[in-house]
């Protein structure tokens, strides 16, 4: 049985902690109260509205790329979800993914955003598209990254990587070792090299065995989340006349091209730009070619 996080060394105040400079991430850290919640976010810029949705195991540093070449054009809201980055969560969170969808949509609510595009790649594909097909009169277009949308039980591809990272061999090594950030990271970053502050960027937030344990959950929920993922392939009819960009790093060692037509039969009226040579961490790997694909796109 998975032993939730219940007090860890989470951060505590609002003060940027040491480790995430004003060099690296130039933005003003924000926080809401939210049922429980201490969320961390960003909001930057002016225009219209786009939300970043992170996946596992990074938080809104992900996007500061990205978010710096766009926030002249558009107003850039991204956010951690609770356990991750620079948000904390209740004592009885359960870190699941439709409980991460839950509070996004109570996260919006709060921020009284009315219309917006979800930004998504990995995880944040089911839960921003979630939170989307639940309300899809306040969404404009779909920006979506490498991710899915649907169960993926019977997939030996994803079955082998749920059953070591989110069984026995995952929720021994991530909490000792923060194996998740130390071996995905660089395993999924192709073009771009990390220096050791941007690592540090990714591991510090999380410095302890039971704050890790978000990072178990979600290699668990491939397998797990199957009625979750179900629902949510079900309601994507709902978005499905949105005008949608697909991002696709076609060199990423979770997504492949099965899923990105996938989607395409999902959401006919799409643009699609395959980052050449870049990994799962698009966002990292070609940042420019996606800032000028989205300004391309959405303005």
């Amino acid at each position: 049985m998975v032993k939730y996080p219940q007090k860890s060394r989470m951060l505590d105040s609002e003060e940027r902690p040491s480790f995430l400079s004003t060099e690296l991430f130039p933005f003003r850290s924000r926080f809401m109260d939210l049922d429980g919640h201490r969320i961390h976010y960003i909001d930057e810029g002016k225009g219209p509205t786009l939300v970043f949705y992170h996946g596992n195991p990074t938080y809104s540093f992900l996007y500061r790329k990205v978010i710096g070449g766009l926030l002249s054009n558009f107003r850039c809201i991204a956010f951690d979800y609770p356990g991750f980055g620079l948000s904390k969560a209740a004592a009885t969170y359960d870190f699941l993914p439709q409980s991460h969808a839950e509070v996004s949509k109570r996260f919006l609510e709060k921020l009284k955003i009315r219309k917006y595009s979800p930004v998504m790649s990995d995880w944040g594909g089911p839960i921003g598209l979630n939170v989307a097909s639940l309300q899809p009169d306040r969404v404009e277009r779909l920006i979506i990254g490498n991710t899915f949308a649907w169960p993926v039980n019977g997939d030996f591809h994803f079955e082998a990587f749920s059953r070591f990272f989110g069984g026995f061999p995952g929720i021994w090594i991530i909490p000792r070792f923060h194996a998740f950030v130390r071996m995905l990271i660089p395993a999924g970053t192709k073009r771009a090299r990390l220096s050791q502050e941007e690592m540090n960027a990714y591991l510090l937030p999380m410095p302890d065995g039971p704050s890790r344990m978000p990072t178990y959950i979600f290699p668990r929920e491939i397998r797990k989340s199957k009625e979750f993922l179900t629902r949510l392939e079900e309601r994507l009819a709902t978005l499905r006349e949105k005008p949608t960009l697909f991002l696709w790093a076609d060199a990423d060692i979770a997504f492949r091209k099965t899923e990105l037509h996938r989607f395409q039969s999902h959401f006919p009226r799409n643009a699609t730009t395959i980052l050449k040579g870049s990994g799962h961490f698009l966002w990292e790997d070609d940042p420019e070619t996606i800032i000028d694909t989205i300004l391309e796109f959405a303005s």
